[in-house]
């Protein structure tokens, strides 16, 4: 990023080489200019062994206190652990003197947020949240044509991350027990509620509907969430496993057009398959057949509306503000009070679904 100046890399320890850890903050971590993958904890030896194999030269511990041990030697921390383990471990990485990245949700409660957010003020340190979602294709795109008033003013903004997973996987993410902080709403929902929030502001009342609908399922796996933004929109959340016909990803409707866009940005499938940023041109990009479309008065499906360039996604970007934001003071790309807003929003949403009430916040 422009404006950062020469030097050495800054070192991060990365906590947790799960799904988060291994497919998205390694990578990325090691593909941003300013940032280089010095750790790698996991306790698990194939995992360990796997983290040596895709980053050569890495060096790997077994547990976070190993970490913390050698804090002088890192210059950021980054937490892909289960979702249990986020605020104990940020609070003892910045009581460590260390910069910290969380993955999304940072905490089960806004209250933890805000506790997390007051001791990284207290200590002068970057405390940030991977929120990678804003740096989707179709959120940057429908961000473009909202800052171009495409669509006029906006009434109603639909958003689905939809799923057909019949047969639930098990493990953290599904279980029935509170203190993992599982189930769709946390997982999901912090993405759909965060780029809601992003793109119309702050909610005044939320309604939810929470099932579960899967044979041994423990947790929710269908959600619906309606949110009332204090500017007027209207947002209608979707999280689902459990989806046999996947919906749009986007639709948003307003006064002059709306814009309807099919499929999931590309970045995850291609951080899976080994591909990697900075190694191809085209990464973040998807082929015209998949582009949304702009009109009004008929349905996209049946040729209405213009096509639309949708715009590559961007993880990199992140983790190119994080290495900004430490060299140079530049902007948080997440701050954990963005997200303890968020969070807000989560634990009104699981109320509403638990007692069947519309919440005012």
């Amino acid at each position: 990023m422009t404006g950062t100046p020469p030097g050495p890399p800054l070192r991060a320890g990365l906590v947790g080489y799960g799904l988060a850890g291994s497919v998205f903050h390694a990578p990325l971590i090691a593909s941003t200019e300013g940032l280089a993958l010095d750790t790698v904890v996991t306790s698990n030896p194939e995992r360990q062994q796997q983290a040596r194999a895709e980053h050569p030269g890495v060096r790997v511990a077994a547990s976070p206190d190993e970490l913390f041990a050698r804090a002088g030697e890192l210059d950021l921390i980054v937490i892909a652990s289960p979702n249990r383990t986020h605020v104990p471990l940020a609070t003892e990485a910045l009581k460590s003197g260390l910069p910290v990245v969380v993955d999304k949700p940072v905490a089960g409660t806004a209250a933890e947020a805000r506790e997390l957010a007051a001791l990284a003020d207290e200590r002068g340190l970057l405390l940030s949240v991977f929120q990678n979602r804003r740096w989707d294709n179709d959120f940057l795109t429908l961000r473009h044509l909202l800052a171009e008033g495409e669509l006029g003013d906006v009434w109603r903004f639909e958003s689905r991350f939809e799923r057909w997973r019949p047969q639930p996987k098990g493990g953290w993410r599904e279980s029935g027990d509170p203190a993992e902080i599982g189930g769709l709403l946390y997982d999901l929902g912090s993405h759909v509620v965060d780029q809601a929030l992003v793109l119309f502001g702050p909610a005044t009342s939320v309604h939810a509907e929470a099932d579960i609908r899967r044979p041994g399922a423990e947790t929710d796996d269908d959600t619906f969430i309606a949110l009332t933004h204090a500017n007027g929109v209207r947002s209608h959340l979707y999280v689902s496993a459990t989806t046999a016909q996947l919906g749009p990803r986007f639709r948003v409707l307003g006064s002059r057009a709306g814009y309807v866009k099919y499929g999931l940005d590309p970045q995850e499938a291609a951080l899976r398959d080994g591909r990697r940023p900075g190694t191809t041109a085209d990464w973040g990009t998807e082929p015209e057949s998949l582009w949304g479309r702009v009109g009004s008065g008929e349905s996209p499906l049946s040729g209405g509306g213009r096509p639309v360039r949708t715009l590559p996604g961007d993880y990199p970007a992140y983790y190119a503000r994080i290495a900004a934001a430490l060299r140079d003071g530049a902007p948080n790309p997440v701050t954990a009070l963005e997200a303890a807003a968020a969070l807000d929003v989560l634990e009104a949403a699981r109320r509403s679904a638990r007692d069947g009430v519309t919440v005012t916040l």
